[in-house]
């Protein structure tokens, strides 16, 4: 479903839209759409990033401390030859 809606823009803004819509093969309000969409994804995983380090997890440290203990297992039980996928 989509709604028809009245927004103003300088001039600079629309005539930057309208060159990056044509380059991506959109109309204007199917770009402009898109960016709307991307902005407020941002603003959402922007939140939630901020509510995990809020929260005192390092996910990414995590992440990697694992990725190095699967590395030595696979070292130990397969003597530096990676397992097969």
């Amino acid at each position: 479903m989509t709604a028809k809606v009245t927004l103003s823009f300088s001039d600079e803004t629309i005539a930057e839209a309208r060159r990056f819509a044509k380059r991506e093969g959109l109309s204007l309000s199917a770009w402009m759409d898109q960016a709307a969409r991307e902005k407020a994804l941002r603003e959402v995983f922007a939140a939630h990033a901020a509510a995990i380090g809020r929260a005192g997890l390092d996910l990414e440290s995590a992440s990697l401390a694992d990725a190095r203990e699967v590395g030595m297992v696979d070292d130990l039980l397969f003597g530096g030859r990676r397992r097969a996928a």
